[in-house]
């Protein structure tokens, strides 16, 4: 492996990490200050930090399913270690990689939650539209897939993401 593309991995391995903390300290500190209180609110009517041990998915979808959720965890997990360590090392794939680590982050971050614990810890409440509660690694994932489908949408060609192709090289045909 190149140098720099070491670096480039290096730099992503680093920055997961960073994320994962910050993401499992937050929920360290709702555990701490909000479990088993009333929700704190931080503007009235809108948004409050309300505790809340999440054992399914988004909308409180599929509980009770920490197997699924693992398993859907490590394949997402192993598809992003795939698209990085085959993405050219070239500055337009930067946000690309930043997209991906957040991804991985909050998927590790939840992950985490759901084999330790066996929930997820959810503090962050949109009261004004009644929004299922969620956490910073929730943040992360919903963001960056956003962001990465507005990118796949209209940033890159096909070309560029050609470097994911699965198809064999073709070589010329001896005369």
């Amino acid at each position: 492996m190149k140098k720099q593309k070491k670096r480039l991995i290096l730099t992503d391995l680093f920055g997961m990490i960073a994320l994962i903390l910050t993401d499992q300290f937050t929920k360290y500190i709702a555990v701490v200050h909000l479990k088993e209180k009333p929700a704190i609110p931080i503007i009235p009517d809108v948004l409050e930090l309300n505790y809340l041990e999440n054992r399914g998915a988004a909308f409180g979808m599929l509980q009770n399913q920490k197997i699924f959720f693992v398993f859907v965890a490590v394949i997402i997990l192993a598809v992003i270690c795939y698209v990085i360590l085959k993405m050219p090392e070239k500055r337009k794939y930067t946000i690309l990689h930043v997209m991906l680590v957040l991804i991985a982050s909050g998927a590790v971050g939840n992950m985490i939650d759901r084999l330790r614990l066996n929930y997820v810890v959810d503090f962050i409440s949109f009261v004004l539209i009644h929004f299922p509660i969620f956490n910073v690694a929730d943040i992360y994932v919903t963001v960056a897939t956003a962001i990465l489908v507005a990118l796949l949408l209209f940033y890159y060609k096909e070309e560029d993401l050609s470097f994911l192709s699965f198809k064999q090289t073709k070589y010329r045909e001896l005369k």
